[in-house]
């Protein structure tokens, strides 16, 4: 199995984007060993899932064989069910052909899952619970979301141009703890015959530490700063959180930690976003942050997320969900599932050369125009999924060299 969890590296100087343009870098932790260079084939397991996804995956698909082939790599794809198609297909969201798949491969790519088809299902029923089963047992702890307005689209931000110009953060989230896997969680009645439902929010500190220890690596390579965001005022699972993450700061002396409450976080994202360098934070603070910044950069199309353990395959996807309102009609944008496959070959398999073209092509793609409706605005090309996915894949093409502006 290729390695996975590995950090981000930039030049501290000014903002750039966090995605692009990087040099491999050791893992955070102890990984399995990475294919040799001479090897250059892995298993590339595709999880299309539900709505848009399979129409994105597609695309991402053709970009890393186009990629690969100028870059002298092979791929054996695995295409497996999962979330609402396999509901469908087998009764479950996450069938054991899947999973047997996902952990046999180098690297996972998936789509999206969900739709209101299931809405109404029982939660174990729910396409969802395949996403959270395959993060826990590909033991995937580490979730990294970047959100970096692009020149090119800081018009389309929803805030004025003087706050989302020069944005550049990472939001590394704890992924397979916290309150989305705690218990006691159910459903039971009270002795006035009331039906209520409750969760567990707990943290170890064993899962507290091997997150922050990644934050602080990764806040190290980039602008050396880190913000902690919690609820220490009210939760004492934040209070653990935040003495545990104060105290591994103590072995990073060169970054500059600060802690943040969760509203206060959510505010000042919107108020200024340019103070934060890297976020780490809990399982749903980081769900809902990692989202509240994403819409910063114009649209929860753009951007790519990777999801990383210790050894084993890592799981990337865009952020996006499935958008079953446009599902099949050529509206989806792909940017964020090709540069989640960008991430896929940086992270997952080193393969940085390859991983650095498809960033060219995306920036050199919006460099020519070309927007789906969702990032559309006077004056750029309105195309559809599958021309944008032929637009990027000329520039993969081309390898026009990053740092070109409109």
């Amino acid at each position: 199995m290729a390695s996975s969890l590995q950090l981000l590296q930039f030049k501290p100087s000014k903002p750039s984007f966090s995605f692009f343009s990087r040099r491999s870098a050791p893992p955070i932790c102890s990984a399995a060993p990475t294919p040799s260079k001479s090897q250059r084939s892995y298993t590339i397991t595709l999880l299309p899932g539900d709505g848009i996804g399979p129409e994105v995956i597609s695309v991402a698909k053709d970009v890393l064989l186009l990629a690969g082939h100028l870059e002298g790599i092979k791929y054996e794809f695995r295409e497996r069910l999962i979330g609402g198609a396999a509901l469908d297909d087998t009764g479950v969201p996450l069938p054991d052909e899947t999973l047997s798949a996902a952990k046999q491969s180098d690297a996972v790519l998936l789509g999206a899952v969900g739709g209101y088809k299931w809405d109404n299902n029982d939660k174990h029923l729910k396409p969802e619970t395949a996403l959270l089963g395959l993060r826990q047992e590909l033991k995937v702890f580490a979730n990294l979301r970047p959100a970096s307005v692009f020149p090119q689209l800081v018009d389309a931000s929803t805030l004025k141009r003087a706050i989302a110009e020069g944005v550049d953060l990472m939001v590394v989230r704890e992924l397979t703890g916290g309150i989305y896997f705690g218990k006691p969680r159910g459903f039971d009645t009270n002795e006035d015959g009331e039906e209520f439902g409750f969760n567990t929010e707990i943290y170890a500190e064993h899962e507290i530490d091997r997150i922050a220890h990644a934050a602080f690596k990764i806040a190290r390579k980039r602008r050396g700063k880190l913000c902690s965001v919690d609820k220490a005022n009210v939760l004492e699972a934040s209070i653990l959180w935040r003495r545990r993450v104060s105290a591994i700061a103590q072995e990073y002396p060169d970054v500059e930690l600060s802690h943040m409450y969760v509203d206060n976080a959510a505010m000042q994202l919107i108020r200024n976003p340019k103070q934060f360098d890297t976020i780490v934070t809990n399982n749903i603070f980081g769900d809902i942050l990692s989202d509240e910044a994403s819409m910063i950069t114009g649209s929860i199309g753009m951007l790519p997320s990777a999801s990383l353990g210790a050894s084993g395959p890592g799981l990337f996807e865009p952020i996006h969900g499935s958008a079953p309102d446009i599902a099949g009609q050529d509206k989806a944008n792909p940017f964020a599932t090709v540069l989640s496959a960008a991430m896929l070959l940086r992270y997952g398999l080193d393969e940085e050369k390859a991983a650095q073209r498809i960033e060219n092509a995306v920036l050199d793609t919006l460099n020519k125009g070309f927007r789906t409706g969702d990032i559309y605005s006077t004056g750029t090309k309105l195309v559809g999924c599958k021309q944008l996915g032929e637009e990027i894949m000329k520039s993969v093409e081309s390898n026009v060299p990053s740092g070109a502006t409109v």
